[in-house]
C-alpha cells in the first residue's frame, strides 16, 4: 500500500513481510509510479531474505552505529567526530554501494579543506575499520573496496632536554608541575594522567597499572614507577580520595589551557605539545641505554616499530662495527690514513678514497 505523511511530500509504502512482521518505508520519492516500483523491489527483497535465506542489505549508518557501539576504543569521541564528517556523503548509502570511487571522492573532499594528510587518513582510518568489520565479523557484505591512505612524511620527534625540562617544571602552577613530572617519569598518556586513580596505584610495591579500557591498544599496562614518580605521589597524598591529581579538589579535564601555554613561553620551549612529554620520556630512555625491546613494554606500544622511530637516539652500540673499516682493521694507506685530499688543479674537490 501506499500512502503520504501529512509532513512529507514523498511517497510512503506498507506491507506485511513473509515472517508477519509490517515493513513502513519512506521511497524517497514523489512519482507514484516510481513508488511502486521501490515498494515492489522491497517486497521481493524481503522474500528473497526470508525464503532464498539472502543477506539483507544494511546501510552505512546501520554499520557506523553497531560498530561504534561495540567499539572499545579509547578514543571513541575522535572516531565519532569522523562518523559524523562522512555522514553526509555516506549515511545514505547501502554498504554494497560504497566503493572505490566513492571513497576516493570524500577523500578529495577533505583534503579541499586544507586540513593535513594525517588528519585525512584517521577519517579513511575510521571508515576502513567500519567495512571491515562488516565483511569479516558481522558477515554483512562480501567484499569492500581497498582504502588507501594518503602519504604523510614522517615528523621529527619533538623531545626537550633536561635543562629545557628543568625550566618548564619552574614555569608551571603547582598542579600541571606535578602531572609534567609524573608524565617525564612514567611516559603515560595525558589521560591515563589526568584519569589516575589512588586504586591504581600501590606505592609499597613501587608500581601503577592501566586497565584494558582505559589504554590506547585496549592492554593493561603495567606501570613501575620510578624514584621521581613516587616523589610526585606522595606529594598528592590527602588531596583528594579517588584521583591522584586534581584542581581545586576536582578532576582534572584539561590540560592545554592557559597555564600551560605561559609556562612554555616563559621556559622558552616552542612548538611542543602536551604528548611530546610521553616523547620526552621515550628519547631520554632511548640515551641512556634502555633496549627498544624493554622500552616497548614499559610504554605499552602493541608494534615495535612505535619504538623504532626513537632508535637513531641511540647508536653507541653500532660504535664497535663503525670501526670495522679503520686503518688497524687493515682497511687504509700505510700511515694509516684513509682519505687524501686531491692535488691542486684536479677537477674533483672531493676527499676521495685511497685504493
Amino acid at each position: 500500500m501506499l500512502y503520504k505523511r501529512p509532513t512529507s511530500s514523498y511517497w510512503w509504502c506498507q506491507f506485511t513481510a513473509p515472517d508477519g512482521r509490517r515493513v513502513r518505508q519512506s521511497t524517497k520519492t514523489v512519482d507514484k509510479q516510481q513508488a511502486q516500483e521501490f515498494a515492489d523491489t522491497l517486497k521481493a527483497r524481503y522474500w528473497r531474505i526470508l525464503r532464498l535465506g539472502e543477506k539483507p542489505r544494511r546501510t552505512w549508518k546501520e554499520a557506523a552505529v553497531k560498530w561504534f557501539k561495540e567499539t572499545e576504543r579509547r578514543s571513541k569521541q575522535d572516531a565519532l567526530d569522523q562518523i559524523k564528517w562522512v555522514d553526509p556523503y555516506l549515511g545514505k548509502l547501502y554498504l554494497d554501494e560504497i566503493n572505490r570511487e566513492v571513497i576516493d571522492k570524500i577523500t578529495q573532499t577533505k583534503v579541499k579543506t586544507g586540513v593535513k594528510p594525517a588528519t585525512v587518513n584517521k577519517m579513511l582510518e575510521v571508515v576502513r575499520v567500519i567495512l571491515n568489520t562488516a565483511l569479516h565479523e558481522w558477515e554483512w557484505i562480501d567484499r569492500v573496496p581497498r582504502v588507501r591512505l594518503l602519504k604523510t612524511q614522517n615528523a621529527r620527534i619533538r623531545w626537550i632536554t633536561k635543562a629545557e625540562a628543568s625550566r618548564l617544571l619552574h614555569s608551571l602552577p603547582e598542579h600541571l608541575r606535578s602531572m609534567v613530572a609524573f608524565s617525564l617519569a612514567t611516559g603515560l598518556r595525558r589521560n591515563n594522567v589526568t584519569g589516575l586513580e589512588w586504586s591504581q596505584v600501590d606505592l609499597a610495591r613501587q608500581v601503577s597499572w592501566i586497565h584494558g579500557d582505559q589504554s590506547k591498544t585496549g592492554r593493561p599496562i603495567g606501570v613501575p614507577l620510578n624514584s621521581e614518580a613516587i616523589a610526585v605521589l606522595r606529594e598528592q597524598l590527602g588531596k583528594h580520595s579517588v584521583y591522584c591529581f586534581t584542581y581545586h579538589g576536582k578532576k582534572v579535564t584539561q590540560v592545554n589551557t592557559k597555564a600551560w601555554r605561559k609556562g612554555l613561553v616563559k621556559a622558552g620551549i616552542t612548538h611542543f605539545r602536551w604528548h611530546d612529554l610521553r616523547h620526552t620520556w621515550a628519547s631520554w630512555h632511548v640515551q641512556n641505554g634502555t633496549p627498544i625491546s624493554v622500552l616497548q613494554e614499559l610504554g605499552g606500544w602493541s608494534e615495535i616499530k612505535m619504538v623504532q622511530r626513537y632508535a637513531h637516539l641511540s647508536s653507541e652500540h653500532l660504535s664497535l662495527f663503525a670501526d670495522n673499516i679503520c686503518a688497524e682493521k687493515g682497511v687504509g694507506n700505510a700511515d694509516g690514513t684513509l682519505f687524501t685530499t686531491p692535488q691542486k688543479g684536479t677537477k674533483k674537490a672531493a676527499l676521495h678514497l685511497v685504493k
